[in-house]
């Protein structure tokens, strides 16, 4: 397993070790003990999974707030997406700031996102399947997002007009939001 640090602190890119033959091929896609090697300690409670058919679906930019917060652990199982996370802790020296980490079926790259971070991604072909882990439940009163177009913010997601579902079409402007993290 190969672990690379980004410009971001603690948003870390996990390349699993991959075993393939004839048949196919054997991966872990987590463990305990070998992420707590590289100095990673979560304890994943949920597994997500979500399906978006068409080419330039965006979702996104989610968080939780509060003590609902959630770290995750994602990876794209079909298709293809750039996955974004985006420093939203204000004391942090790269509040606003965001990553991009292209995600595949066929590089098998997750992204691993602390407690503190908004994330999204969009769609880079048809029929994407995404996983995530999450380190807290899913809380529906601590849930909130920013527009995926926000200006303070300015991902270069490479789509003009996202199909974006009614919920992030009605998100807010970072700047409109109360968040502490």
């Amino acid at each position: 397993m190969k672990v690379t640090k980004t410009k971001l602190e603690g948003v870390v890119i996990i390349e699993p070790d991959i075993f393939g033959d004839h048949r196919g091929f054997f991966m872990e896609s987590w463990s305990q003990k070998k992420m707590e090697k590289e100095g990673l300690f979560y304890n994943f409670v949920q597994d997500n999974h979500s399906m978006s058919s068409v080419k330039g679906t965006l979702r996104g930019i989610h968080f939780q707030k509060g003590d609902k917060a959630q770290a995750k652990l994602v990876r794209c199982v079909r298709g293809v997406v750039l996955d974004v996370a985006v420093d939203l802790r204000h004391n942090s020296p790269t509040y606003k700031q965001w990553i991009a980490v292209k995600l595949s079926a066929d590089n098998f790259k997750q992204l691993l996102i602390p407690r503190g971070f908004g994330h999204g991604f969009v769609t880079l072909t048809d029929d994407v399947e995404f996983l995530y882990k999450a380190d807290n439940y899913y809380a529906p009163e601590a849930e909130s997002g920013i527009l995926w177009n926000d200006p303070d913010i300015g991902i270069e997601w490479g789509v003009d007009n996202p199909i974006l579902s009614e919920k992030d079409k009605n998100n807010k402007y970072l700047k409109d939001l109360e968040i502490i993290y």
